[in-house]
């Protein structure tokens, strides 16, 4: 079984930035297929644009643009790619970051698919900061890498106490969240009260439950702002009530316009 060392993934990498135990890079896929292999390192691959078929030993993920995979160190998988354009942000981490930090590698283990929008705009940012060049770009990536493990942790701890309705509402969102959703007839579906939903909402998803809908629609926008489509039309494919709503929720949650996003997304 082929094991790739520090920065080495199956493509062409446009992209490679070291930092003090972490090795971030931006590829594109080239094999159509990648037999078993592994990483030396954990890591995270985003990927940016196309889709691809992955599997582990426990679970295969059909991957499509916006997917964010969490690696353990040595755990085996392997790839099938269409015949499409395919691109992955890796952030790679070594002992050495762990140690420094003082983060228990095992503490998040296996390799898994997270589904939750806020952590994935959290590497979104990872992403614009690379692009950017400022000064404090380390410093950001470590900050907003740190929130990211803590949020998983904090996850895996809570995991087997969390009621039915959790997974329930969690799932309506994410298949409706371009409609108009009411809190009465959630709660109806949910067979809890209003109040009981709203009270609790934020203690498993760390947020109100507007925010969450905003975070789910800026993570679909980001999975349009490579194709062709105006922000009027990405705006409106999301859910937003027009295209100024949609530039202000994506600037409050990424930093920059989509406009500015969509250039960062250019290969240069």
């Amino acid at each position: 079984m082929n094991t790739l060392r520090k920065g080495e993934y199956f493509g062409e990498t446009n992209q490679l930035v070291n930092l003090e135990g972490l090795t971030i890079t931006d590829t594109e896929y080239t094999h159509p297929f990648v037999d078993w292999h592994y990483h030396e390192n954990s890591y995270f691959t985003f990927l940016l644009q196309g889709n691809m078929t992955e599997g582990n030993r426990k679970e295969t993920y059909g991957c499509s643009t916006g997917t964010l995979l969490y690696h353990q160190w040595e755990d085996p998988h392997y790839n099938i790619k269409p015949d499409i354009f395919t691109r992955g942000f890796h952030i790679e981490l070594s002992q050495s970051w762990f140690d420094h930090f003082d983060i228990q590698k095992n503490r998040v283990d296996g390799s898994f698919n997270i589904k939750d929008p806020a952590l994935k705009l959290l590497v979104y940012q990872m992403f614009k900061e690379t692009k950017t060049n400022d000064l404090s770009f380390e410093i950001a990536v470590n900050q907003l890498l740190l929130h990211l493990f803590s949020q998983l942790t904090h996850q895996k701890e809570i995991a087997d106490r969390k009621p039915v309705w959790v997974g329930q509402i969690n799932e309506i969102l994410h298949e409706s969240f371009t409609e108009s959703l009411n809190l009465t007839e959630l709660s109806k579906t949910l067979n809890i009260h209003p109040i009981h939903l709203s009270r609790d909402f934020h203690k498993y998803f760390h947020c109100n439950l507007g925010e969450y809908l905003r975070k789910l629609k800026i993570n679909k926008s980001m999975e349009l702002l490579h194709s062709s489509f105006s922000l009027t039309d990405i705006a409106l494919e999301c859910g937003f009530s027009d295209q100024s709503h949609f530039t202000r929720c994506f600037k409050e949650n990424i930093g920059i316009t989509p406009m500015k996003y969509r250039n960062l997304l250019k290969i240069h």
